[in-house]
């Protein structure tokens, strides 16, 4: 029994930007489907996609999704669409990169 515990543990990780990306989904979560809105879904999307853990947040985004009518495919259609318009995201005073 404490080998199976061990072996969900070890399979079942905490990403390194849990706690700040946990607060972005629950301000998506009381939000609309706006340009950037759209673009932050996607790039969680992203972010989660095979990732062995946080399943709170890959069921919240699923969640969003479904909310504001979009799939997958829809969703990245549409944010391929507004990155192709111009530059969402402003410049940071930081260089850090958030994409990890």
């Amino acid at each position: 029994m404490g080998l199976a515990i061990a072996i969900m543990t070890a399979q079942e990780q905490k990403h390194p930007q849990y706690n700040t990306d946990r607060k972005i989904v629950f301000s998506l979560l009381e939000q609309e489907a706006t340009e950037y809105n759209l673009v932050e879904l996607a790039r969680l999307k992203i972010r989660y996609r095979g990732f062995p853990g946080a399943k709170d947040i890959q069921n919240d985004l699923e969640k969003i999704l479904q909310i504001w009518g979009y799939t997958d495919e829809t969703l990245f259609e549409k944010t391929r669409q507004i990155h192709a318009t111009g530059q969402i995201y402003r410049r940071k005073k930081t260089d850090q990169e958030d994409w990890i």
